[in-house]
């Protein structure tokens, strides 16, 4: 028997894949839709794909015709958006919209926006419950647009309920901006030695993309207005992030730690970086939707490993991932800075 009519958007982007996967397992009846209408090749025969621009004006709501039970939206940002969706609440029973932990700021107004000034890091108490201070709406940064982008459909959320869920740091297969790549890329390389700002002990909460999924799955069974968090079981340090990457290879690598920040030019700064850990409290999507992690960080690894391996086979690594690129520079991997900071530091010592 069918649970009812689900539509996808962002479909063949990361989270769309295992979103799609996720409720045509669970017996959806899936549109799956996205820019190039493509089909990922683990959907079952039934999902039905519809090439969309959602930009276009009367795309979407052409594309969704009599409506359906859920509308789970993996690619909203901002007001605009916020609009667009509530102009089709009558014709969609609920909604799931992926937003972002980058949308919280600690009790002296710091957030992912202002890490780069001066004691920028935000520092929260303890793990960061969805009720934890958020930045001001608006359309500055990443951040700033997805609460505007909550606020607006919350503010909708009497006659249409909608499911927010606040992601952490999204990981696993068909991701743009893998932060596995800073360590698989090295054993690749050979590096057998690396260094790690903050004494190795940064935390940023991971959330596997078939966890996301899975509270997407669970959120269409369950309407309601709502924010959720949504992480793994586990947040690691980098320190283990890069020893579990190292056992996945089957490689032995020497961690050489850096108290404190990274002097600049990279050297020690790893996508995890940040001063104080960053853990989101997990505990209210068990409450409101008996969320279960469908895995862990290091039970997932592999499959990701794998994917970074095939994807940097004979491929330069800007070629394979450009928005690594554009959001952490070419510094990444400057191999010659980093040796040269080893150097130093040997003789310090």
């Amino acid at each position: 028997m069918s649970r009812g009519r689900a539509f996808v958007l962002g479909a063949t982007g990361q989270i769309g894949r295992a979103a799609v996967r996720a409720l045509s397992g669970d017996g959806w009846e899936v549109t799956a839709a996205s820019r190039g209408g493509g089909r990922d090749g683990t959907w079952d025969s039934g999902v039905r794909t519809v090439a969309l621009d959602r930009d276009e004006e009367g795309a979407l709501s052409a594309a969704l015709g009599e409506g359906c039970d859920v509308l789970v939206d993996t690619v909203a940002f901002g007001r605009g958006h916020a609009a667009q969706l509530t102009g089709l609440a009558q014709r969609a029973g609920s909604a799931v919209v992926l937003s972002s932990g980058a949308v919280y700021e600690d009790g002296r107004g710091r957030s992912f926006d202002t890490q780069g000034e001066p004691d920028g890091f935000p520092a929260y108490p303890g793990p960061i419950p969805e009720t934890q201070r958020t930045v001001p709406p608006g359309d500055a940064t990443y951040g700033t647009r997805k609460i505007a982008l909550e606020q607006d459909l919350l503010a909708a959320g009497g006659v249409w309920p909608v499911t927010l869920l606040r992601a952490g740091a999204v990981h696993g297969e068909h991701c743009r901006t893998p932060r596995e790549l800073y360590f698989v890329k090295r054993l690749l390389d050979g590096r057998r030695r690396r260094v790690l700002a903050y004494d190795g002990e940064s935390r940023f909460h991971p959330v596997h993309v078939s966890n996301v999924a899975e509270l997407i799955r669970l959120a269409a069974l369950r309407p309601a207005s709502r924010v959720l968090n949504a992480g793994d079981p586990q947040a690691p340090t980098v320190a283990e992030i890069g020893a579990a990457v190292d056992d996945v290879l089957g490689v032995e690598t020497e961690t050489v730690l850096m108290p404190g920040a990274p002097p600049g030019g990279g050297v020690g700064e790893t996508p995890w970086s940040g001063a104080h850990p960053v853990v989101y409290d997990m505990s209210e999507a068990g409450r409101q939707l008996g969320y279960r992690p469908v895995t862990g960080y290091a039970e997932s690894l592999p499959g990701t490993v794998e994917w970074l391996v095939e994807r940097l086979d004979g491929r330069d690594w800007r070629q394979a991932f450009p928005k690594m690129v554009r959001t952490y520079g070419e510094t990444l991997f400057d191999y010659a800075a980093e040796d040269a900071w080893l150097e130093r530091h040997e003789r310090a010592v």
